[in-house]
């Protein structure tokens, strides 16, 4: 691990990843980082760029189904209190990448900041949420986005304007490796208000959100007009299993996987739904989960 010089402190080698993903699935990889600051991190990917190894970034693991093979390359985890950081301002908030959606939603109900209320319940972090622009009851992460610092795959550090950046459904322009921090506007309401309108949200993504609360991940996008987890049921899919994985009673577009299971057949299952939905609905999802 010599490569590293100076790293070896926050680089492991041959990192179970199982452990960091909610399908508590896939097999190990070559390295593995977990940075303390934005020197670190940069230092790491350089050090990648100029070895030619390849690189993947790992959020809380909520949206990624890893090979049974694992990674041969380098995995970043952004875990430590330098990426978790939330700064309250006039108008809205300037979040790190890591910082937990969660908290995100929180801090800006205390605030009177509203929109984000209606993201409650969305596990992951602020820079998965905003590169894959989570949407949910009327509000998504694009409408508030102000500006992005990102770190790209060759090191170099740079901001992006709102005028520079693209959202759609469940998409956004921002392809680079990290995103290091963002800023949002918002309207101001009554914290009061606001925190009555989050719980009554939470009621609701509870009712419909997997029973069993870990070793699951979303499955396909929605494709507009009609969700995904309904043509799954239409298609008679809703009882779908597949060795140590099935689908969730309440909500099948979530996949549930007990120990042991395989990604090799999660893979399969997925394929398998997305063919059977488009023989016979005519209707073609789109996988919303990460495939490693």
């Amino acid at each position: 691990m010599s490569i590293f010089e100076g790293l070896q402190h926050i680089v492991r080698v041959d990192e179970p990843l199982a452990p960091h993903n909610t399908l508590q699935m896939g097999g190990p990889a070559k390295y593995f980082a977990e940075p303390t600051t934005i020197e670190e991190l940069r230092g790491i990917v350089l050090e990648c760029d100029r070895q030619q190894i390849g690189i993947r970034l790992l959020g809380s693991g909520t949206n990624v189904l890893i090979s049974d093979e694992g990674y041969d390359g380098m995995v970043i985890h952004l875990s430590s209190a330098e990426f978790s950081k939330v700064v309250v301002l006039q108008n809205g908030l300037c979040c790190s990448g890591g910082c937990k959606l969660a908290h995100f939603v929180s801090t800006a109900v205390r605030e009177g900041f509203s929109g984000p209320e209606n993201l409650v319940g969305i596990p992951g972090t602020v820079g998965g949420a905003l590169h894959g622009n989570a949407s949910a009851n009327g509000g998504d992460m694009g409408q508030w986005t102000l500006s992005a610092e990102v770190l790209t795959r060759s090191g170099e550090i740079i901001k992006r304007s709102a005028s520079e950046m693209n959202f759609g459904y469940r998409q956004s322009s921002l392809s680079e490796l990290v995103i290091l921090t963002a800023t949002f506007s918002f309207e101001s309401a009554d914290p009061v208000e606001l925190t009555k309108r989050m719980q009554k949200l939470w009621i609701s993504k509870k009712s419909s959100s997997p029973d069993i609360a870990s070793h699951c991940a979303f499955l396909f996008k929605d494709p507009g007009g009609v969700t995904a987890a309904s043509l799954i049921e239409d298609a008679g899919l809703k009882q779908a299993q597949n060795g140590l994985l099935r689908l969730d009673r309440k909500n099948p577009n979530y996949l549930i996987a007990s120990d042991g299971a395989s990604s090799h057949d999660a893979v399969s299952m997925i394929n398998e739904i997305k063919e059977s939905v488009m023989k016979k609905l005519g209707v073609e999802l789109e996988i919303g989960i990460e495939i490693w």
